[in-house]
């Protein structure tokens, strides 16, 4: 079928179809009803089924001709959409990037990632929407969008994809300045009396902190679990909990004194990386990140 689909038919159906009629449409068209007519008979004969139906002195939409429609609407909705990008005059000087950022990903290191395309000489237009990693890779195979970033490696059906790994940082446990003193003894001894704030399952981050906690003897008092580690860390910084969290510089979160540094979760560290599909990767944007 999609072999022999011909487009300039298919938009002579979607005028007919959302105009009712063959002769409104012709005039919308600027065309014979007859020449009309013959192109959509030749698309109904191209894919086998009728798409109209006689509906009184007008036409009706088949159940084929409905599921047309809404293909049509969409392609033709999209050419609309791409005529509208090319008259854009800064199309020519402005580089654009669309970016998939993984709910789990902390926005520091959204930020850390796309700094050096920041830093590119010509003017620059960033994209960027949240979800989850398989939706977004599906996207990213899909060329819906240029860049994907993770906080793990990849999952099931994403091997095909270019993977690099961007950033590893430690994971480091805080806890609001007024709740620091309540909890006597060293850390992370301290933490088996405190209200922790945990990553939710879904979070890579979970299984190796429950296994630190493990090695320690430590079974935490769990308060609140968060797939958003944003979320996670605006509670811990109103004091519901101490939290733990991948961190370049703990200075960075204690700056205003909201925080106090507890200390590091030993060995545990978090694993932050970019994906791209292979064609792709001309894209001045994606050379300062992937190399080349």
């Amino acid at each position: 079928m999609a072999h022999d689909l011909n487009f300039h038919h298919l938009r002579y159906f979607w005028m007919v179809a959302r105009l009712g009629s063959m002769t409104a449409a012709a005039e919308r068209l600027n065309v014979r009803t007859q020449t009309l007519s013959t192109q959509v008979a030749q698309l109904e004969r191209s894919i086998g089924r009728a798409l109209f139906q006689p509906a009184g002195r007008g036409l009706a939409l088949t159940e084929a001709g409905r599921v047309a429609l809404r293909y049509a609407d969409q392609i033709f909705q999209l050419g609309d959409q791409l005529e509208d990008s090319l008259r854009d005059d800064a199309l020519d000087h402005t580089l654009r990037l669309s970016v998939g950022i993984a709910d789990a990903l902390p926005k520091s290191v959204t930020y850390q990632a796309l700094e050096p395309v920041l830093a590119l000489p010509q003017s620059v237009r960033i994209s960027c929407t949240e979800g989850h990693f398989d939706v977004l890779c599906s996207e990213l195979v899909q060329h819906r969008i240029d860049l994907v970033l993770a906080e793990r490696p990849g999952v099931s059906g994403s091997s095909h994809l270019r993977v690099t790994k961007l950033f590893e940082y430690p994971v480091r446990v805080f806890i609001h300045a007024s709740k620091a003193g309540d909890f006597s003894g060293g850390f992370p001894e301290r933490l088996a009396r405190a209200p922790f704030l945990m990553p939710s399952r879904r979070n890579a981050l979970r299984p190796r902190l429950e296994h630190w906690f493990e090695e320690l003897g430590i079974e935490p008092t769990v308060v609140g679990e968060f797939d958003d580690l944003a979320l996670l860390e605006a509670f811990g910084r109103n004091g519901m909990g101490a939290f733990a969290l991948p961190c370049r510089d703990p200075a960075e979160m204690t700056a205003g004194g909201g925080l106090v540094h507890l200390g590091d979760a030993a060995g545990v560290t978090e694993e932050f990386f970019a994906f791209a599909h292979p064609r792709s990767l001309q894209h001045p944007a994606l050379k300062t990140i992937f190399g080349g």
